[in-house]
């Protein structure tokens, strides 16, 4: 009798490996490690005190500033009068914010510590706050559920990201179109939406209000804002690094063409690079 053909069993799809996290993370520490962040950072304080303003922080409360950098967050708040800690994955960083700490007087601790893994107790701080930091972390959501986990219920978390749509957001384009970033990594510029915000915090809070604000960076020519950020930022060194000489050389001119077209002078003197943000207040339930 015959059987006729063997049946031939179902494909299987096979998976799609993830990103290797722990190696993205391991290559950003380094990268954030380059240059010198404080200088960069020593451009972005004001975002920080209008944060603390926004996030109401009361005098007592105990704060923390997650991927605190040179400590702009941390010290903000200790000027309203909190007990403020400020965490960082970068020691050389964490020196710098503690000498800046100390010249004006105030108590804030540093630790070394991970932002998709602090190191601090469950429900600690009445709030936590992040100005450009959390948001690089390459699990998203990790990094918001340990910014959760590290509030009090009813506590406050305090964001500040760039929006994809703004200067910054434009510059990493501009970066990642000749240096290509991880694969299967989310943008970091997701965390400067509604949408992304609320995927990530929406079953933690019980209000979530968010407002578009500007700064502006400025410098004497296209030219020199290329200098800065190659010297200074760890990402824009770290891609001018992996280039040849012509690679280097094109996104130099990119990133210097980028600085004109958002120069609000347009005189073709100085530029004055208007940034836009997101400065969130997450309340939690």
């Amino acid at each position: 009798m015959a059987l006729g053909p063997t049946p031939t069993a179902p494909s299987v799809p096979t998976a799609t490996p993830g990103p290797d996290l722990a190696a993205v993370k391991a290559k950003q520490q380094k990268t954030w490690s380059s240059g010198d962040f404080a200088v960069v950072g020593a451009r972005i304080v004001l975002q920080s005190e209008l944060l603390a303003e926004a996030a109401d922080l009361r005098a007592g409360w105990r704060v923390l500033d997650v991927a605190c950098g040179s400590g702009n967050a941390a010290i903000a708040a200790a000027r309203s009068g909190t007990q403020a800690v400020g965490v960082d994955y970068v020691p050389a960083l964490l020196d710098t914010a503690r000498q800046r700490a100390a010249a004006e007087g105030l108590d804030v601790e540093f630790r070394v510590g991970d932002a998709e893994d602090l190191p601090v107790p469950d429900g600690s701080f009445d709030a936590v706050l992040s100005v450009f930091g959390s948001m690089f972390a390459p699990d998203h959501r990790r990094a918001a559920a340990e910014l959760v986990r590290a509030a009090r219920p009813g506590g406050v978390i305090g964001l500040v990201s760039w929006t994809p749509s703004g200067f910054i957001g434009e510059m990493f384009r501009a970066i990642t179109k000749h240096v290509p970033g991880p694969k299967g990594v989310q943008s970091p510029m997701s965390w400067g939406t509604d949408t992304h915000l609320a995927e990530l915090f929406g079953d933690a809070a019980a209000e979530i209000r968010s407002v578009e604000r500007t700064c502006v960076f400025r410098f004497a020519s296209p030219e020199e804002f290329v200098g800065f950020f190659r010297r200074w930022y760890g990402p824009t060194l770290k891609a001018f690094e992996a280039l040849d000489d012509d690679g280097r050389d094109d996104l130099g001119a990119d990133l210097a063409d980028l600085a004109r077209r958002w120069d609000r002078h347009q005189d073709g003197g100085s530029v004055a690079l208007p940034s836009t943000y997101l400065e969130t207040i997450i309340t939690l339930r």
